[in-house]
């Protein structure tokens, strides 16, 4: 086995600014961003900080496809039109009705928070499914990465490994004030990105993410949210 040397370090650190704590705590998912792409360099950096994810065996089983330009506009284009449609093609379930106690209750209060920076009342349906829609627009993000993954067993595994490679490349983004937000959302339409991008069906798609330079000024970013204190999920024994 051969084992390249070379292509698992950024070519440059300049424009790392944060260190480990304070881009963990800067980290935090921005639904609006300024329309200028991230620049070719900085973006190679990011990929491969991201690479160096953990896997099961080291099989490294992410398939990345960053999507910009026009290419990005026709793949909004299409998700808007699949979603007009309620033509959903999703490769995993996704029930948010199975959630119960103490998680519910976070879904609702994340929801509750989000539309109430939007001006949008809880009964307004009409300005609920526009401020959603946005997710289709990337929030404005000039750039949007699918994930995708090969189905192994029952996929858990997979999806775990594109889980800490996804937390990786949104660390990432912090660490360079740049911002993300994963969007299960978009799995829901997996053939559409499929067929859009070219994409074969043995792929199966987990989520995407929306990057790029947040807009901080917007009201969709104005409020983080909070987490619980270490005792609602962490059991210590000894």
């Amino acid at each position: 086995m051969v084992h390249n040397q070379t292509s698992s370090a950024p070519a440059s650190r300049a424009d790392i600014t944060l260190s480990f704590a304070e881009t963990v705590r800067a980290r935090r998912s921005f639904r609006a961003f300024k329309p200028e792409p991230v620049a070719d360099g900085l973006m190679r950096d990011l990929l491969l900080d991201a690479q160096q994810a953990p896997s099961n065996c080291n099989t490294q089983p992410w398939n990345m496809h960053v999507v910009s330009g026009a290419k990005r506009d026709e793949l909004s284009r299409a998700l808007h039109a699949a979603n007009d449609a309620r033509r959903l093609t999703p490769d995993f379930n996704w029930d948010e009705g199975g959630f119960r106690g103490r998680y519910d209750e976070r879904r609702r209060e994340q929801g509750a928070i989000y539309y109430s920076n939007l001006g949008v009342t809880r009964d307004d349906h009409e300005a609920r499914a526009r401020a959603a829609s946005v997710n289709f627009s990337f929030f404005g993000a000039p750039h949007v990465a699918l994930l995708f993954m090969p189905l192994v067993g029952d996929g858990v595994r997979v999806a775990g490994d594109l889980g800490m490679y996804g937390q990786t490349f949104l660390l990432a983004l912090a660490s360079r004030k740049l911002g993300g937000v994963p969007q299960t959302v978009l799995g829901l339409y997996a053939q559409t990105v499929r067929d859009v991008l070219g994409i074969c069906d043995d792929l199966k798609l987990l989520y995407g993410i929306s990057f790029g330079h947040p807009d901080e000024t917007a009201p969709a970013n104005r409020v983080r949210m909070g987490r619980d204190d270490l005792g609602q999920s962490v059991t210590f024994h000894t």
